[in-house]
């Protein structure tokens, strides 16, 4: 099979994207494919074998049969790639336009766990046109939070943008700065318990869910010493437990919920559901439907504890692709 893996890109996440695309890329070729490496430069711009390329509508990509996207935030995980992979008539690994949009978007994320009856935590959405309008009404709301808060650009990922508010007078630097990636913010209130996180791959019609692990920070950048960039990306910035240092019970939830989510959002392929756990209760934080992919990242170091080391998982994820693919061209437009 000939496979394009696309890394790079336009967002902020460039280079996070170019680490886990090169890893995707070795674990496509050691699956015994063949490859056809592009790279997007930061003005959006598509080289391979370092000549520009012409994208086609309805010609596909290069001569590939599947295009694997590993790109993170805008630009790549929002919808946008996909929706040109559909009219390129090309199949391609991870979820579709619908579920990209929603997952990379907080407030539309957890306005549907809201409807769905999913625990979660606490937040207030706020837009610039809000923020410039009703800033009273607003600031009661986030009053109501408590402190400390995270303030948060809605559709970015990495924790780029992501500010820890401990006092009062720190609240509007934090959303001016949330305002400069992105109209959409949402604001957090600060959870107890621990960090938890669990893989899911497959479809929305059948998934499978990966032992959970937990996030513990060694290293932080920021006051509070939470899961900035730093302790993310920085060797020996984080540390992950696996299996999570939880119950049971609560172990259980976790893989309930990630599943669920998965499912409802209309997912495809695969996503990391990140929670926040405290003895037995369970709140489903985020959905990621492209999380960092390197052989060492967390969603793939979840599936190799769960027995499915990286080259299988990178040949699953190609096979999801084509079986989505195949479904989708039966369909009459």
């Amino acid at each position: 099979m000939i496979v394009a893996v696309i890394s790079g890109g336009r967002s902020s996440e460039r280079e996070v994207s170019l680490i886990s695309g090169a890893a995707v890329a070795d674990g496509v070729k050691r699956a015994g494919h063949e490859l056809r490496v592009i790279e997007i430069d930061a003005e959006g711009r598509w080289f391979h074998d370092g000549a520009e390329i012409e994208l086609l509508p309805g010609h596909g990509l290069l001569d590939a049969e599947v295009a694997f996207p590993v790109l993170h935030g805008p630009f790549g995980e929002d919808g946008t790639i996909q929706g040109l992979f559909e009219m390129l008539d090309i199949a391609y690994v991870g979820s579709g336009v619908r579920a990209s949009a929603v997952c990379i978007d907080k407030l539309a994320l957890k306005q549907l766990f809201d409807h769905l009856g999913i625990a979660q935590v606490d937040f207030v959405a706020l837009t610039r046109a809000s923020y410039e309008t009703n800033w009273e009404s607003l600031s009661a709301e986030i009053e109501a939070l408590g402190l400390p808060v995270f303030v948060k650009p809605a559709r970015l990922g990495s924790s780029v943008g992501i500010v820890r508010v401990a006092a009062a007078n720190e609240l509007q630097p934090a959303l001016e700065q949330a305002l400069l990636y992105d109209p959409r913010v949402i604001i957090e209130a600060a959870c107890g318990g621990i960090e938890v996180e669990c893989s899911v791959l497959g479809s929305a019609e059948q998934a499978e869910v990966s032992v959970a692990g937990e996030i513990v920070v060694l290293r932080s950048a920021s006051p509070g010493g939470w899961y900035d960039y730093e302790a993310k990306y920085t060797p020996g910035g984080m540390e992950l437990v696996v299996p999570a240092r939880i119950t049971e019970a609560a172990a259980a939830r976790v893989g309930e919920l990630a599943l669920r989510a998965f499912r409802e959002a209309d997912c495809s392929g695969l996503a990391r559901a990140d929670f926040f756990v405290d003895g037995e209760d369970v709140l489903l934080n985020e959905l990621n439907t492209m999380p960092g992919f390197t052989a060492t990242s967390v969603y793939a170091k979840l599936w190799q504890e769960s027995g499915i080391e990286y080259p299988e998982l990178c040949e699953r994820l190609l096979e999801i692709a084509l079986a989505r693919y195949r479904d989708q061209s039966s369909y009459r437009y």
